[in-house]
């Protein structure tokens, strides 16, 4: 049933206008729907909360009643709080308290709302200077296709360097001259690429080097290293998409915390905020400055 769903919020809400006031004031010319032991609910009053339920209850009601169900589940709601205060519990200090605290936390996040009003936005700039640098952790990690020799001298590395670029076959002068037992009898094939596997230098020229060239000699702790991209395999277009926007919410969600940051840190600065000397917080840490908290946001 939609009443048991929905009756705890519609009760807080409803409860919410015995400290706050109605929802909607009815004007003299609206027409009443019902009087509940004298208490009228207007038209006006109920279109107006009809309008204002979750997009999921008001399509809970749809299917189940439509507006009848729900006007039926309002003068319950009624009957209810006209109950809840013949049992005085309107004038019940925990209420009371927890109202406060709504009220509280509704304001913070009306404070919040007009102060970050304005939709975020992310240019395509910005969006594809953020895939260069973090797409291709995201990327499938067997695309790319390298090999390597590894020498024991720069003299040795630069004399290969200099042949492999006149023409001669990578995996023959692999197969004779590389130091690299795990590799060399395949050519100085590396295999799947796996980030984090490889020196930092070795690392970046498998992901920024050209297929077909031959990188300059890096050095290792194993050596002297030549490299050659061999090859990298196409990426699914849908891939990419789903990365790039991916990454376009986390650069959204990025910018909204610093609007909060900012606008946090602009009420702070003009502020006056004093922590009273006898303060256990002030004799406890005098070091540390006391940081407001952070109010709860609405997207």
């Amino acid at each position: 049933q939609p009443m048991t769903r929905i009756l705890g919020t519609a009760l807080q809400v409803a409860c919410l206008t015995v400290l706050v006031g109605a929802c909607a004031p009815p004007t003299d010319t609206t027409p009443v729907l019902v009087v509940i032991n004298g208490k009228p609910l207007s038209q006006e009053e109920f279109e107006y909360r009809w309008s204002s339920l979750p997009d999921p209850a008001r399509q809970t009601y749809q299917h189940s009643g439509g507006k009848r169900q729900y006007l039926d589940d309002l003068v319950m709601e009624e009957l209810l709080l006209q109950e809840a205060r013949k049992l005085g519990l309107d004038r019940s200090f925990a209420v009371r308290e927890r109202l406060e605290r709504m009220k509280t936390q509704i304001l913070l996040d009306e404070v919040m709302k007009q102060a970050l009003k304005t939709t975020e936005q992310v240019s395509e700039q910005e969006l594809d200077a953020y895939y260069a640098t973090e797409a291709r952790a995201l990327l499938p990690a067997d695309r790319i296709h390298a090999a390597q020799i590894v020498v024991a001298t720069a003299e040795k590395a630069a004399d290969l360097k200099r042949q492999l670029e006149r023409g001669s076959d990578f995996t023959k002068a692999a197969q004779r001259h590389s130091l690299d037992s795990a590799t060399r009898d395949r050519g100085g094939e590396l295999g799947a690429f796996k980030p984090g596997a490889y020196a930092p230098d070795i690392e970046y020229i498998l992901l920024n080097q050209k297929p077909g060239l031959i990188s300059e000699r890096v050095k290792t702790n194993a050596g002297f290293h030549i490299v050659k991209i061999t090859g990298r395999d196409p990426i699914d277009p849908a891939l990419i998409a789903q990365i790039r926007e991916r990454l376009r919410h986390e650069l959204l969600a990025e910018k909204h915390r610093k609007r909060v940051d900012d606008y946090l840190a602009k009420l702070r600065a003009t502020a006056a905020i004093r922590i009273a000397e006898s303060s256990r917080l002030s004799a406890q840490e005098p070091e540390h400055p006391v940081e407001s908290p952070v109010p709860a946001t609405t997207q």
